[in-house]
């Protein structure tokens, strides 16, 4: 009896947790780190990244262990999209402003799915556009402009 650890999703899981912790550890490494009364700047993403880390093993021993496999086959629309939809905001938020920036994100990763419904992805992208800006622009008082050159 074989393992195929390629096709275990807690096991992908698990390595993308350690892979993040990891990173977040050796980025913060040249910070200082403080004590717990009086955190530096290092403090907060090394002790978040061990914990990803531990995290991580943990999910890939269960994965390991579980021997429960993917079913099924990748999307490749689903991996053009979702990046795309990530980029896009990025680039729209500091040329076009807030509003644009969400609706074009929620709209573009929405389409990445198979049942895309045009009028549905519309009325569920001006909810959660309306709901993102009362949360991020007034609720949390983010310094981005909702529409540049209004």
């Amino acid at each position: 009896m074989t393992i195929h650890l390629y096709k275990s999703r807690d096991v992908w899981g698990g390595v993308l947790l350690i892979g993040i912790g990891a990173a977040a550890v050796l980025i913060a490494r040249e910070y200082r780190f403080g004590s717990t009364l009086h955190m530096g700047p290092g403090y907060f993403p090394i002790a978040l990244g061990t914990i990803l880390i531990l995290f991580g093993i943990y999910v890939t021993v269960v994965g390991i262990r579980s021997r429960e496999t993917i079913q099924g086959h990748c999307s490749l629309r689903a991996l053009v999209l979702l990046p795309l939809s990530l980029v896009l905001f990025a680039v729209l938020i500091r040329h076009a402003g807030f509003l644009p920036a969400v609706a074009v994100l929620i709209f573009v990763a929405a389409a990445a799915g198979k049942k895309f419904k045009f009028k549905e992805v519309l009325v569920l992208t001006a909810i959660l556009t309306v709901f993102a800006t009362i949360l991020f622009i007034f609720g949390v008082g983010l310094p981005y402009p909702l529409l540049r050159g209004f």
